[in-house]
């Protein structure tokens, strides 16, 4: 957002709603008006906004809020559902539409407007899952919408076991994922975005981990214990390596990824999945880019790679992990699938 939201420090709590959300706690109710309502969040510091001025701020029926902290962008997010808008528009990249998500989570709980991702950051993953153009206008966008053109998607729930803090987001990375994502950062620098900075990324971290040396800190693994919740059983571990560590773990909602990857088949489970790696074994990160394209057999399985969908997971984990771009702190999580949201798309 524009300046600083989050500290990062832990995850955001807003509420004694215990990491939930209500029902629909700010009684929102979206009114169906001829001509439709549209509450814009904007985030001028956005890859693509920077030196461009909003899209249709003249309009009587936009509303555009441009918050500079998250207790300010909580205030506009209020004050649209008071005003019971028809369509909430997120003007930004993936990091944008968590803020929204967490920072609307107690307000709009599992009752929201459709939402329109303009995709103006440096990455946009949730707008390649949902098959938006790169360049998507909010003129185009509303045309979209009248026309119908909608899917649903569901964020993932992160909520702190300790705290109670929580936040929305729909890709969780953690493990040598977060030096990936660093990397990644890099590669933004030198002005790679999108799938092409996904991509270099992806080749980056192979190379680090099947060529690195004993002692490269990218083939280190993490102390991290990964549990279904209802169940209380940990997920399947090989073996390889000391049975409360993991090389990687992601999670996510996506149905459909960057570049074309399948990194959980060819029939993508709906809700939440996670992929599990146990240790850096060297050949198997030389078959990765046949993973990510589909392929996975009983072989890697006993070499320690894990692909499941589940419900809810009890994460403990004591290095930092990603969300959408950002990292978070070390802790104990529970991860559980979020309220589904309605996405307008072409």
């Amino acid at each position: 957002m524009h300046g600083k939201i989050y500290e990062f420090e832990t995850l955001p709590r807003f509420s004694d709603l215990g990491g939930h959300v209500a029902s629909n706690s700010s009684g929102y109710v979206p009114r169906g008006r001829a001509v439709p309502l549209v509450g814009i969040i904007r985030n001028p510091r956005s890859h693509r906004n920077k030196g461009h001025e909003a899209e249709l701020a003249q309009c009587s029926n936009i509303l555009t809020q441009t918050p500079r902290s998250r207790d300010a962008l909580r205030e506009s997010l209020g004050e649209f559902a008071e005003r019971g808008i028809d369509y909430l528009v997120i003007d930004g990249g993936d990091g944008t539409v968590r803020d929204v998500l967490t920072c609307g989570a107690d307000i709009f709980g599992e009752t929201w407007p459709a939402l329109i991702v303009l995709p103006k950051g440096k990455t946009n993953a949730l707008a390649v899952d949902l098959g938006l153009p790169n360049r998507w206008s909010l003129s185009e966008a509303l045309v979209a919408a009248r026309n119908g053109g909608v899917v649903q998607r569901s964020p993932m729930r992160i909520s702190s076991q300790r705290d109670g803090g929580s936040a929305l987001g729909f890709f969780l990375g953690s493990g040598v994922f977060t030096k990936g994502t660093e990397a990644g950062q890099a590669a933004h620098r030198r002005g790679a975005f999108n799938s092409f900075a996904v991509g270099l990324t992806i080749l980056w971290t192979i190379l680090q981990v099947v060529f690195g040396r004993k002692g490269n800190p990218w083939r280190a693994n993490t102390r991290m214990r990964l549990r279904d919740h209802l169940s209380g059983r940990e997920l399947p571990h090989s073996g390889r390596g000391s049975p409360d560590e993991r090389f990687m773990a992601i999670a996510t909602t996506f149905k459909n990824f960057p570049l074309g990857v399948r990194p959980f088949g060819r029939r993508v489970p709906d809700g939440l999945k996670l992929a599990v790696l146990d240790s850096p074994v060297r050949w198997l990160l030389l078959m990765l880019p046949a993973i990510l394209l589909g392929f996975f057999g009983r072989f890697m399985e006993r070499a320690g790679a894990t692909r499941v969908a589940a419900t809810s997971v009890d994460f403990d984990l004591e290095g930092a992990f990603i969300l959408d771009g950002e990292a978070f702190p070390p802790g104990h999580y529970l991860l559980e699938e979020g309220p589904q949201l309605t996405f307008v798309v072409p």
